[in-house]
């Protein structure tokens, strides 16, 4: 704290009718607010989410009957972050997927987590680049370290099996170095029993589910979509 800051808390405080150890309160509180919200400000940086999202902003009605709200507001309690527990998503495009997990990534930052979100493209493209300059078991320390690491997007495109032959086993290894301590939370359009065809290799598909599977929390969310419902042309009226 600065000195002008001082002088305007001591200021306050004379009108306020403080005594010097209310004054001493009042000073250490702020101190301490201040050190939580840069707290909060580095772990969202640090959490390198795509948009600023929230749960507050979040169109509860557009999907209602589709989207359980009580049980999305109940993880954002961070309950299965604490447990270590991971988080499974089975979506269909479009439906807000992105913007509940990142809400719920910004949650957990408030809640004093450490959090990672990515794609799963940009994942396993850091992994690809690691292999050529012999740094992949310091890349897997690093997204091994997050209390919850939110992975978006596996199975949307191909793009894992097309940058690396070795995208199947990487991805493995760090499900593996996470389990079964901290969370991981994955969003796919992919159901299960077509994993194996994804990753062409069944028994790696097998024990990436086996990890993954283990006391999860499997969501299904379906509805309408939001990017198609925004596509359609307004009706002209006359």
């Amino acid at each position: 704290m600065g000195d002008d800051e001082f002088d305007a808390a001591v200021g306050e405080a004379e009108r306020d009718g403080l005594s010097h150890l209310q004054l001493l309160d009042r000073l250490l509180g702020r101190q301490a607010e201040e050190r939580r919200q840069r707290s909060l400000e580095r772990r969202i940086r640090e959490a390198r989410f795509a948009e600023v999202k929230t749960l507050e902003e979040f169109d509860w009605q557009f999907n209602a009957k589709a989207i359980d709200r009580s049980r999305i507001e109940e993880l954002a309690t961070g309950e299965f972050v604490r447990r270590g527990d991971n988080l499974i998503a089975v979506v269909q495009s479009g439906v807000g997927k992105s913007h509940i997990f990142q809400a719920l990534g910004r949650k957990s930052c408030e809640l004093e987590y450490r959090v990672r979100y990515t794609t799963s493209a940009d994942l396993l493209a850091d992994l690809s680049a690691s292999l050529a300059d012999g740094t992949t078991l310091r890349r897997i320390r690093y997204w091994a370290k997050f209390d919850l690491l939110i992975i978006d997007e596996f199975g949307f495109d191909r793009i894992e099996r097309s940058r690396s032959p070795e995208a199947s086993s990487l991805l493995y290894k760090i499900i593996d170095a996470r389990s079964p301590a901290r969370s991981t939370a994955l969003i796919t359009n992919i159901p299960f029993d077509a994993w194996g065809e994804y990753l062409q290799d069944i028994p790696l598909a097998m024990a990436l589910l086996d990890r993954l599977v283990d006391r999860a929390v499997i969501l299904q969310l379906e509805g309408k979509s939001y990017r198609a419902a925004r596509a359609q042309p307004s009706k002209k009226t006359n």
